[in-house]
C-alpha cells in the first residue's frame, strides 16, 4: 500500500516522500499549483538506510530538494519543478540521513554514518556544501548521533546523542552549541536532564530551547536553558501522556511552533495519537477522525502534517487551528471504498504484574455457518494475535490492508500493546528489560483469555503472528503454552545469542538489555533461545525471510527451520533473496497473505 512521510515545508514549497508498491520505491512529490505531483522517476528510490531504519533522507531549500538515494546512500539535488537530478556527494564508504536545510549559511546539515569494510565504524555530525558536495565535519566523538536542529538565526545548533550499549528510548544526551561566523561549533554544552532519562525532538523558538524527555516518566516537552551553574528543564504541560513514540528514525517532529506561542502537539492516548492545539485560550483537539500525526510542519501558521485513519491510506493534511478546518493535500485514498473497513475496538485487560494492557480487535466481516470460507463454524471465530515488532515500539489503530484481509475471510484480529510497547511512559515501556520472552508471552496469552472470557473469539483456534522481534514473541509462545493451535514467524528471532554478534551497530546492545548480561544470566538466555528449545514446539510454525535482511540476518531463520526439523516437525519456509527486513514488493505481500491464510485454514 502508499505510504506517505518526510513531510517538509520551505520558502512555499511542501514536498514529501511516497512509497510506491507497485515500483518497490520511495518517491519525491510536492505539490503544485494545489495539486500532488511526482517529481522523480519510478526507477530511482529515496531512502536512508542509516542505523537500519533511517529518517530525515529529504530536506528542502524551496524548489530545490536534497534527498538520500536508496542503492548508494549518496545526497542527490532534485529540482521539484522539473525533476532534474544532479549528485552532490560522492563518499562510497557513508551514508546520510537526518537532512536539514540551513538557510542562514545555505548547507546541508545531516548525520553521517562512516563505514569501514561494509560495517559502521563511526557517526558525525556534518555540514554538506550543496555546490561542491565536500562534507565538514561539526561533531564527532559520539557513538550515535541524532537529527541536528538550529535556531532561526542560525547562531545555535542542538542535537542528540546516545552510547552503546543504550537505546536512544533508554538513554539519551541533549547538546547545545553556539555557530560561529565560519560554521562550525563553539562551546559546545550537554543540556543534562534532572535524572537519566530518553531526550528526543529538540527544537528552537526564536533562541529558546524545546525538547521532549521522560525523566518524570513521560515524553514530555520542556523548555531547556542554562542559569549559572545549572541546567533548567521547566515542563511546558502537566499532562501525563507521550507527547511521541520511539525513535527509530531520525528526524522525527510530533510537535510545531505556531505564531502567537501557541503550539500543535502529539498526544498518545492508549495507543491512539491525538492532536491538540495549545494556546492562550487552553487546549483543544484536532482532527480527530485521525488516529495517528507524524512529520508536524507549519506554513504560514497552519498546521501540515501526515495523518493517518483506520479506514483510509496516509494523508497529507492541512489543518487551520483558528478554525479546525482539515484540508486534504494528498492520499487519504480509501482502498475499501466508504464504510468497507472494519473499525478497530479498543479492549483493555490486565497483565500478571497489574500493569494495564490495551489491544485492537477487528471482528470478522462475515461470520455465519452458511458462507463457506474454510474458516468459519457455528461457534466463534478463529483469531490472530498479532504481535508488533521492536520490541520497544506500538500496535495502532491505522489503516492496515492486512487486517482488513484477515477479517474479510472470516478471522478475528487482535493487535496487542504488550508491556515494553512505547505510548504508555517510560515505566510501562522499560518493564520489557531482562523480562523479553516472558512478559510479552504472558500478555498474549491473557489476550486469548480474555477473548475467550468475553465471547469474541474462539480460544481453541487462536493463532499468533510476529514479525522480528515479534517473531521472537510467537516461538517463545508456542513453547507448550497450549494457548495456541499455529504461530507465523516473519523475519523473526531465533537465536538471541548468535544475532547479538551478527545485528547491525545500532542495536548490538539491545538484546542485553532485554535479556540481561550474557554471562551473568546464562540460564536465562538458554531458556529463552528458541533454536535451543525446538523441541519444544510441537504445533505447526510458518517462517518467511528476506535474503538481504541486516536487522534479522538470514542464519536466525534458517537454523530454526532446521532445529524444528530434527526434532520431528515439518514448518514451511518462504525465503525471498531479494527482500529486506520487510517485504515491500507487493507481488510478495500477495502472496505473503494468499500462502498465510491457506495455512490458517489449514489448520482450523
Amino acid at each position: 500500500m502508499r505510504q506517505r512521510d518526510n513531510l517538509r515545508v520551505s520558502r512555499g514549497q511542501v514536498a514529501w516522500l511516497e512509497y510506491d508498491p507497485a515500483e518497490s520505491a520511495n518517491q519525491l512529490w510536492c505539490l503544485r499549483n494545489g495539486a500532488p505531483l511526482q517529481v522523480t522517476a519510478p526507477d530511482f528510490s529515496i531512502r536512508s538506510g542509516i542505523n537500519g531504519y533511517g529518517g530525515g533522507a529529504l530536506c528542502l531549500d524551496g524548489p530545490r530538494a536534497f534527498v538520500v538515494e536508496s542503492a548508494d546512500q549518496q545526497i542527490q539535488q532534485v529540482d521539484c519543478n522539473t525533476g532534474a537530478r544532479s549528485r552532490l556527494t560522492c563518499e562510497p564508504d557513508a551514508r546520510f540521513g537526518g537532512l536539514v536545510w540551513d538557510p542562514v549559511r545555505c548547507r546541508i546539515l545531516a548525520v553521517c554514518e562512516r563505514l569501514k569494510h561494509g560495517q559502521v565504524e563511526a557517526q558525525q555530525l556534518v555540514a554538506i556544501d550543496p555546490e561542491t558536495g565536500r562534507v565538514g565535519v561539526l561533531a564527532s566523538g559520539e557513538d550515535f548521533y541524532g537529527a541536528p536542529v538550529l535556531s532561526q538565526n542560525g547562531c545555535q545548533l542542538s542535537w542528540v546523542t546516545w552510547s552503546l550499549p543504550d537505546m536512544p528510548w533508554l538513554f539519551s544526551r541533549l547538546w547545545r552549541a553556539q555557530v560561529n561566523q565560519g560554521g562550525t561549533l563553539a562551546s559546545p554544552c550537554p543540556m543534562d536532564t534532572p535524572r537519566p532519562a530518553s531526550v528526543q525532538q529538540p527544537l528552537f523558538v526564536e533562541d529558546r530551547l524545546v525538547a521532549l524527555s521522560d525523566h518524570q516518566g513521560w515524553w514530555q516537552p520542556y523548555d531547556v536553558s542554562a542559569e549559572a551553574d545549572s541546567i533548567q528543564w521547566q515542563a511546558l504541560t502537566n499532562r501525563q501522556a507521550d507527547h511521541a513514540n520511539a525513535p527509530w528514525q531520525l528526524q522525527e517532529s510530533h510537535s510545531v511552533a505556531l505564531p502567537g506561542k501557541a503550539w500543535a502537539r502529539v498526544i498518545y492516548h492508549q495507543g491512539t495519537a491525538e492532536l491538540w492545539l495549545c494556546d492562550g485560550s487552553g487546549e483543544h483537539r484536532l482532527a480527530e477522525r485521525f488516529v495517528d500525526f507524524r512529520a508536524l510542519q507549519q506554513k504560514a501558521g497552519r498546521i501540515l502534517c501526515i495523518g493517518k485513519r483506520p479506514d483510509a491510506l496516509d494523508s497529507v493534511l492541512d489543518i487551520d487551528p483558528a478554525t479546525g478546518a482539515v484540508t486534504l493535500l494528498a492520499g487519504g485514498e480509501q482502498p475499501l471504498g466508504a464504510g468497507g473497513c472494519v473499525s478497530p475496538e479498543l479492549l483493555r485487560f490486565t497483565a500478571a504484574n497489574g500493569m494495564g494492557i490495551t489491544g485492537f480487535f477487528y471482528r470478522p466481516v462475515r461470520h455465519d455457518p452458511g458462507h463457506d470460507n474454510g474458516l468459519t463454524s457455528p461457534d466463534l471465530p478463529p483469531v490472530i494475535i498479532r504481535v508488533h515488532g521492536g520490541p520497544s515500539s506500538a500496535a495502532y489503530p491505522v489503516f492496515d490492508p492486512q487486517v482488513q484481509f484477515w477479517v474479510q475471510h472470516g478471522l478475528a484480529v487482535l493487535d496487542v500493546n504488550y508491556r515494553g510497547s512505547t505510548g504508555f511512559g517510560r515505566e510501562f515501556r522499560l518493564a520489557l528489560a531482562g523480562n523479553w520472552g516472558e512478559a510479552d508471552v504472558e500478555d498474549m496469552c491473557a489476550a486469548v483469555a480474555y477473548l475467550k472470557g468475553h465471547g469474541l473469539a474462539d480460544h481453541r483456534r487462536a493463532f499468533i503472528q510476529g514479525r522480528s522481534a515479534g517473531g521472537f514473541t510467537v516461538l517463545m509462545a508456542m513453547m507448550e503454552t497450549g494457548v495456541f493451535k499455529a504461530g507465523a514467524s516473519l523475519f523473526g528471532v531465533s537465536d538471541p545469542a548468535r544475532l547479538r554478534s551478527q545485528t547491525h551497530r545500532f542495536e548490538s546492545g539491545y538484546l542485553d538489555w532485554l535479556l540481561g548480561d550474557p554471562d551473568q544470566h546464562r540460564d536465562r538466555w538458554q531458556q529463552r533461545t528458541p533454536v535451543l528449545q525446538a523441541h519444544r514446539i510441537t504445533a505447526p510454525v510458518i517462517f518467511y525471510q528476506g535474503g538481504q535482511d541486516q536487522v534479522v540476518v538470514p542464519a536466525q531463520t534458517d537454523t530454526m527451520v532446521a532445529a524444528l526439523k530434527a526434532s520431528g516437525q515439518a514448518p514451511a519456509y518462504h525465503y525471498f533473496p531479494e527482500e529486506g527486513h520487510g517485504f515491500r514488493s507487493a507481488s510478495r505481500q500477495a502472496f505473503l497473505l494468499a500462502s498465510l491464510l491457506r495455512f490458517y485454514q489449514d489448520h482450523c
